[in-house]
């Protein structure tokens, strides 16, 4: 997800507390476990803010396993809520079901450009999706929001633990997507497990640093921004 960090004064104490105690009863919610079946379906999310007040939310679905494209769709709309570090997912959540919301193509698990628990409150944007979608989905990022790791091997396909900073517990995994480039950071969200999440990333490399479901959302996002302009 590409976020918009607006300058501006602390948050609403009673905002964040508001939000803080929402976080923490989604988190009950959430159950890791592998998927029922593999996934015929798989779709990519991004967002994206073309202004401070607006956001663009793509999402585009590919057959698995040959990542033929057979979806793209978008929501354009308002922000309503101001910028709180933490607590991004409620900025983006409403206009990224908004566009789900227009797929003909249910997919039978969401690649969302974001962490799914490897979050400091265990809840980034692909975990509060797939809550309030009750949809299987993990998350894959390129930057660390959380948690402690050692440097994967330069080699595609190594990986290493990410691991909470202070309990040890296994939040996501840290993995180099091609060769010598900056890793990923691969997290469960809902109704998926760390295996799972891991094992569909690498299924989706086609070349590239990302994979392919996050990629092309994140091309038709760039695209879709030219019609909303």
């Amino acid at each position: 997800m590409a976020y918009y960090r607006p300058p501006g004064p602390p948050p609403d104490p009673a905002l964040v507390r508001s939000l803080t105690q929402q976080q923490q009863e989604m988190r009950q919610r959430v159950r890791h476990e592998p998927l029922a079946h593999e996934p015929r379906l798989i779709a990519g999310c991004d967002s994206s803010f073309p202004t401070p007040d607006t956001i663009l939310s793509v999402f585009v679905v590919l057959k698995f396993p040959s990542l033929e494209l057979v979806e793209k769709v978008y929501n354009y709309g308002p922000v309503d809520m101001p910028y709180v570090p933490g607590f991004l997912s409620f900025r983006e959540a409403p206009n990224v079901i908004h566009a789900f919301a227009k797929l003909e193509h249910k997919p039978d698990v969401i690649m969302v450009d974001g962490h799914g628990i490897a979050h400091p409150r265990r809840m980034g944007i692909a975990a509060h999706l797939g809550v309030l979608l009750d949809m299987p989905t993990f998350g894959v990022a390129k930057q660390k929001l959380t948690g402690i790791f050692t440097e994967p091997g330069i080699e595609r396909g190594s990986s290493e633990p990410l691991l909470d900073t202070k309990s040890g517990e296994l939040i996501g995994e840290v993995i180099r997507s091609k060769d010598k480039v900056l890793p990923l950071f691969v997290s469960p969200g809902h109704r998926c497990d760390q295996a799972t999440a891991t094992r569909l990333t690498l299924a989706c490399l086609k070349g590239y640093k990302l994979p392919e479901p996050t990629r092309l959302a994140d091309y038709w996002a760039e695209e879709f921004k030219q019609e909303v302009r």
